[in-house]
C-alpha cells in the first residue's frame, strides 16, 4: 500500500519571521496528527537573505530541507558582493544538506 501523503511542500516567497514560524507550525501539526509514516517535509522559498534562510534550515530539524528557487544566483551574488559571512552561512547549509536548489526537489522526493 502506498502512503497517502508523500510530501508536504510549504512555499513561501520570502521568510519574514512570521512566515518561517508559519511553516514550522504547519510541520508540527502534520507531525502531531499523522497516522503512519511521516512524509517528506520541505520548504520552497525565494528568500534573498541567507540569515533568514538559516532561521528555518538550521532550526530544530522538523523540516527536512529548504529548497531555493534561485540558489546558483544567490551564491553568485553573495560572492560578487563579497558578503563573506553570508557566503559562509550558505556553504554551511549546503554542505549540511539543509539547503538545496529547487531543481533537486523532484529527485529528492523520488527516493
Amino acid at each position: 500500500m502506498h502512503p497517502i501523503v508523500h510530501a508536504s511542500v510549504s512555499c513561501k516567497w520570502t521568510l519574514r519571521s512570521d512566515r518561517a514560524q508559519n511553516a514550522r507550525s504547519e510541520t508540527l501539526n502534520l507531525i502531531r496528527n499523522r497516522k503512519g509514516r511521516l512524509p517528506h517535509i520541505v520548504v520552497v522559498t525565494g528568500e534573498p537573505t541567507p540569515g533568514r534562510i538559516a532561521s528555518i534550515a538550521l532550526g530544530t530539524g522538523d523540516i527536512d530541507c529548504v529548497y531555493h528557487f534561485a540558489l546558483p544566483e544567490l551564491l553568485q551574488t553573495t560572492k560578487e558582493l563579497n558578503f563573506t559571512d553570508a557566503m559562509e552561512l550558505l556553504e554551511i547549509m549546503i554542505e549540511g544538506k539543509r539547503l538545496r536548489d529547487v531543481s533537486d526537489l523532484p529527485f529528492d522526493l523520488a527516493v
